[in-house]
């Protein structure tokens, strides 16, 4: 290449400033080169591969010096590795276990004995590909999973490919179960072919090396250029890929609308053993491989690399539903989609009891995670946000794999039996059971109104802690994404919402369904108040107190039960109503009014929605003056002036006046609606009173 910092298939990352600022501290330099390798999707996705460097320490015991090797540890992630991600071994204490490896079936008990090889006591568990790296001399190495390489080592004749693209400047080794045995596999390639610049693992991905960070990372580059150039003159010499477009796409607002009608019943189909959250795209990639006359050739084979279909299994669900479609009657849909997740699962029981150990796990979910609808997009459900969205972004991989692969030649895919052996190895059990116990709220989706402050937001922030994700809405857009920049994407979504129009509550449902899948938990906490006596209250007064406060809880109830149903996994809904509604008092006429009728409103939905298990229930607040937008403006002026104090002396006032004397916050309000959602799961029709204690506002 002319220029080394020019690449059309790979983004240059590299900067000299920034890489001058560590200056040799080795280990600071591979952390780098490793989070800019992991910026790049077309690289390597999130988790996968791995990177290393080795370095000349101190040994503590006898003050000599050896050398270490810092590799990324078990579980990481190479785009957001920091120190404590990784783990320090002693190379050559490492090398010997080679005097005590036994052979394939001892390669178990190897990842044991790597824990006898550290160096660095704050380690990161050492991961199965440690020896990989520890075999082979190089300071600084790279093992990259990019879409164009696996295309290479997924290809039908891929030792013959690998040698046509780049000589004899890459080795070659077939398909071998990452572990110890496969270590010993590039040590031998190496002595086979030395002076090679890297090597290509046959179905799975890339080694490649180098004396520095940097010139680990410009052959990393250099040598997914070089594949990445031989697909795309492949494809442009075949002409079309996947066998040309089968089906035609719908127009895009189409395929969202499509995808927003669609995803709660996949939702809730695809959790008839746990609950899911789901992921959607239709970006251009997915679509061409959708619409492809060879889809239905593809699909079944399944994915080659294993860090695909860990994440994706090993094959989708393609749905044999017309893109044009009338989604309208769930029920008809229902009795299309039920019989191709029947058979799906079938199929992954037939797959799990005829490659089964006698020490395998037990069978794990046998829903898909990867749904395809022709001319629409595709689907992915997962645990939460974070997962849903890594597998469907590690399918875009797997279909740019099969692009590349079948364009170089023909696509293979792994044996059943191999890929079973991945899916269910002891080890990578062991790696599940040792992930964090789930939060009360996983795997659930939220909607809350008035999130842009207050209590609203305090309830949003809630769910979100107890590990649901939540969908923020407000009328004042800028202050909710205000509320939202503290999360990611797959924590929260904004949503402007304007809880009295029909249509735009419709919109804020839709872009949580496309966000997150469909809703578990509906929160109503939109609100104003009005403190006025009955002379000095306007229509006006009345019905903007009306349409917010009742006309609007109506329409997220009426709106959000259609997506519950549609689901079938029950749900919840929690109305943020006030002691006013209980209790008569001055001034008050409009608020205490509308507030009394979102309690009925309350029991008549919780009677007519308790047979589809979705529970209503009221959170009642009073006195929420600290962090309150209610009581920033004319309300707290006129509760002031009924209660002959200044406003100054309100929160004080509240608080003395309950029988516990305490200050309610927003926090104690969002505590009541959790408990609600994720405690009392037996409770419904009720009403909760987080006032501290009013004797005059017991409901019974």
């Amino acid at each position: 290449m002319e220029n080394v910092k020019t690449f059309k298939y790979v983004d240059y990352l590299w900067d000299e400033e920034k890489a001058a600022s560590f200056g040799d501290d080795q280990v600071a330099l591979f952390l780098y080169r490793s989070n800019i390798l992991g910026a790049d999707l077309r690289i390597t996705n999130y988790g996968g591969g791995n990177t290393s460097c080795k370095t000349i320490e101190k040994d503590p015991l006898t003050n000599e010096e050896v050398e270490v090797m810092w590799v990324k540890g078990s579980g990481g992630d190479i785009g957001t590795l920091t120190r404590k991600g990784i783990a320090g071994l002693y190379t050559e204490r490492l090398r010997n276990l080679k005097n005590v490896y036994g052979g394939l079936a001892d390669e178990d008990r190897m990842v044991g004995l790597f824990d006898h090889c550290i160096f660095d006591l704050e380690s990161k568990a050492p991961s199965i590909d440690t020896p990989l790296h520890g075999l082979l001399p190089f300071k600084h190495i790279d093992h990259l999973h990019p879409d164009a390489l696996i295309a290479v080592a997924a290809a039908k004749n891929s030792e013959a490919i690998t040698k046509e693209i780049w000589g004899d400047t890459m080795g070659w080794v077939p398909w071998q179960r990452p572990g110890f045995d496969l270590g010993l596999q590039l040590e031998k390639c190496l002595a086979d072919n030395p002076g090679i610049r890297g090597i290509v693992l046959g179905s799975h991905g890339l080694f490649t090396w180098g004396e520095t960070s940097y010139e680990s990372y410009m052959n990393s580059l250099e040598v997914i250029e070089m594949a990445s150039e031989y697909i795309a003159k492949k494809i442009e010499e075949n002409g079309q890929v996947f066998g040309g477009q089968k089906v035609e796409s719908l127009p895009a607002d189409e395929r969202k609308n499509k995808a927003a009608q669609i995803m709660p019943l996949l939702r809730g189909l695809a959790s008839s053993e746990n609950r899911m959250v789901g992921h959607f795209t239709d970006s251009d990639v997915v679509l061409e491989y959708i619409n492809s006359n060879d889809l239905e050739r593809l699909a079944p084979m399944g994915t080659s690399c294993p860090d695909h279909f860990l994440r994706t299994k090993i094959q989708p669900l393609v749905l044999t539903l017309d893109k044009n479609e009338d989604l309208s009657d769930s029920k008809a849909i229902l009795e299309k989609l039920n019989p191709l997740f029947e058979q799906y699962r079938q199929e992954y029981k037939d797959y799990y009891e005829t490659c089964k150990h006698p020490n395998s796990p037990a069978m794990r979910d046998p829903n898909p995670v990867i749904i395809i609808y022709p001319g629409v997009g595709m689907f992915s459900f997962s645990k939460d946000k974070q997962t849903t969205r890594v597998a469907n972004e590690f399918y875009v991989n797997a279909i740019n794999v099969m692009r590349g692969a079948e364009a170089i030649s023909e696509y293979t895919s792994l044996p059943r039996q191999e890929a079973f052996d991945i899916e269910y190895w002891l080890l990578e059990e062991a790696k599940l059971q040792r992930m964090p116990k789930e939060k009360p709220l996983s795997r659930k989706v939220a909607i809350v109104t008035g999130a842009g402050g207050g209590i609203g937001q305090a309830i949003a922030d809630k769910m979100l802690q107890e590990g649901a994700v939540v969908v923020y809405t407000d009328l004042n857009q800028e202050a909710v994404e205000a509320v939202t920049a503290k999360y990611n994407k797959d924590q929260a979504v904004s949503v402007p919402c304007d809880v009295t129009n029909e249509e735009s509550i419709a919109n804020a449902f839709k872009e949580a369904v496309l966000a997150f899948g469909g809703v578990d938990i509906i929160v109503h906490s939109a609100g104003l108040a009005i403190s006025k006596s009955l002379e000095d209250t306007t229509t006006k007064d009345w019905e903007l107190l009306e349409n917010v406060l009742v006309k609007g809880q109506f329409l997220m109830a009426k709106s959000g039960t259609e997506i519950m149903k549609k689901q079938n996994l029950g749900g919840d809904i929690v109305n943020i109503a006030s002691k006013n509604g209980l209790v008569a008092g001055p001034n008050n006429v409009a608020y205490g009014t509308a507030k009394a009728a979102q309690q009925h409103m309350t029991r008549l939905l919780a009677a007519e929605l308790a047979p589809d298990k979705i529970r209503v229930n009221v959170v009642n607040p009073d006195g929420v003056i600290v962090g309150s937008k209610i009581w920033e403006g004319s309300w707290a002026e006129g509760r002031a002036k009924a209660n002959g104090i200044s406003v100054e002396e309100l929160p004080a006032f509240y608080a003395k006046r309950n029988l516990l004397n305490e200050i309610i916050l927003p926090e104690d309000i969002a505590n009541g609606v959790f408990a609600c959602v994720a405690i009392l799961d037996k409770t419904t029709g009720n009403i909760i009173n987080v006032d501290g204690g009013m004797a005059n506002a017991f409901p019974r």
